[in-house]
């Protein structure tokens, strides 16, 4: 079964193949090298951060279970004047700023079951490798030196504008420049800029100072991954000016034609049919949502629409998620030897475990587990498509709760840890109501839409909303005076 991705690059599907191949049993021969944009750490991550880290770790997973070797490396830019900024408003040194929020963002994925990176690399750990690859362009003609700046120059680079697919008037209109009467082209970028006063800097030919944000990702990718390697990943607003600019220099710099086999890119993040913005009251961050609902509810969120598409984060889609879950695990629940497998008596939080050819249960009955989850899996091979997933484990998990085998409860497992969910036990699941966070106000508009439909005689539609509300943790109780409803 191949797996198929769209490539920006290209703005088509493609058949995915390795460009490295190494061997080990079970998988399929390969060594896959992906690198994906991280954050800047200048504050706490916000859900559009989540939204890409999350979609890039499901196909991270998916890797991992198809080939021999997978090299996952993803940065952190940890100099930027966002950090300078805040550290100036807090009164501390700017590495101070970018340690606390790296922490933070660490701990925010790791809640979130987004599986570590190979490798993390920090941008200030790869100055000297920056300033090398600057030194490079500037020898090959690819960039200048004017008023302390080096800067790329895009005329030199004869497919500038592929990626993004712009016109050059559409790349000017675009691209996010300072104007300065010193560049050549005011579409030029920066690649070196002084640093006065208190403004983080380092040495270089060029006078003290710091790198431009673009330089950072073409100097740690080639460092781990090399002049060209399979996937550059990030969210849909990185596709220009960023990874435009970090293709022209790395193609540039090191002399190949492409960097990256395949660029992918997830779509933006709405709330409620609205851009996330402070100024709307809409801003969340992950820790604030973390707060509020369950970790596997967020995460299941995230993923539940196909990460090219725009994400609309809604109550409902919310609501969704947590019925999902909750029917998830209170179907496993069910199987009498399902605490004998998993030992779900303790809260299962493995980030990284894949080791299924390990486990004897898998080894004994991996044939059937894949039988019964191909579908599953052949979703997840057409370009990371979890909604036709979510159907067919869906679909697994009706067929379990009719008919309950061991092979069956497996694969449900299976697929639920491919994606990043099933991580706790079902007795810690609904434990204290800790994952079983209400919103109310959905609770009692599904409960005024139930009353209308009973008065519509729709008794239908009233039940499907009671099951509804019962898979969310809900019992509704009717009475004389109303309908009331209380917790599982």
């Amino acid at each position: 079964m191949d797996l198929i991705l769209y490539n920006s690059l290209s703005h088509q599907k493609e058949s995915f193949t390795p460009l490295q191949h190494e061997a080990a049993p079970g998988k399929e021969p390969g060594w896959v090298r992906m690198y994906v944009c991280g954050p800047t750490v200048y504050d706490f991550a916000h859900l559009g951060n989540a939204r890409a880290m999350v979609a890039f770790d499901v196909l991270y997973r998916l890797l991992k279970h198809r080939y021999a070797k997978v090299t996952y490396v993803r940065n952190i830019t940890d100099i930027d004047d966002k950090i300078y900024a805040a550290s100036v408003e807090k009164k501390c040194h700017f590495s101070e700023i970018a340690n606390k929020f790296e922490v933070e963002f660490v701990s925010d994925m790791n809640m979130l079951n987004v599986c570590s990176p190979t490798h993390r690399p920090r941008a200030t750990e790869f100055i000297s490798q920056m300033i090398s690859m600057i030194s490079t362009l500037i020898e090959k003609g690819f960039a200048y030196e004017a008023h302390e700046h080096v800067l790329f120059e895009v005329e030199k680079f004869s497919s500038y504008g592929t990626l993004s697919r712009k016109s050059p008037e559409e790349l000017l209109a675009g691209a996010r420049v300072e104007v300065a009467t010193y560049k050549k082209n005011p579409g030029d970028f920066v690649l070196w800029k002084p640093s006065t006063g208190d403004v983080p800097g380092w040495n270089s030919p060029w006078g003290y100072g710091r790198p431009g944000w673009h330089i950072e990702c073409s100097a740690m990718s080639s460092h781990y991954l090399g002049d060209y390697f399979d996937i550059h990943a990030g969210g849909i607003d990185l596709i220009f000016p960023h990874h435009e600019n970090e293709r022209a220099q790395s193609c540039a710099a090191l002399g190949v034609d492409e960097m990256a086999r395949f660029w992918l890119h997830n779509g933006h993040l709405m709330i409620n049919g609205k851009k996330m913005s402070k100024s709307l009251g809409n801003f969340f961050t992950i820790r604030e949502l973390l707060e509020k609902f369950p970790a596997e509810v967020v995460r299941l969120t995230l993923i539940s629409t196909h990460y090219r598409q725009p994400l609309d984060w809604t109550p409902d889609l919310i609501a969704m998620a947590q019925q999902q879950l909750n029917k998830w695990y209170r179907v496993l629940g069910k199987y009498n030897h399902y605490q004998a497998i998993f030992n779900t008596d303790d809260d299962i939080n493995l980030i990284d475990d894949d080791n299924y050819d390990e486990d004897q249960v898998f080894v004994a009955n991996m044939d059937e587990i894949k039988d019964l989850s191909q579908d599953f899996f052949a979703a997840l091979n057409d370009d990371l498509n979890v909604p036709l997933a979510l159907q067919h484990l869906n679909r697994m998990v009706q067929a379990y709760d009719s008919t309950p085998t061991e092979c069956l409860c497996l694969a449900i497992y299976y697929c639920g840890r491919i994606l990043g969910v099933l991580y706790n036990s079902p007795t810690q699941w609904f434990k204290d109501d800790a994952h079983g966070t209400i919103d109310e106000v959905l609770v009692n508009q599904k409960i005024e839409q139930r009353n209308v439909a009973k008065q519509s005689k729709d008794f239908a539609l009233a039940d499907e909303i009671r099951d509804e509300l019962f898979e969310l943790g809900i019992i509704l109780e009717d009475s004389p005076g109303g309908t009331s409803w209380r917790r599982q």
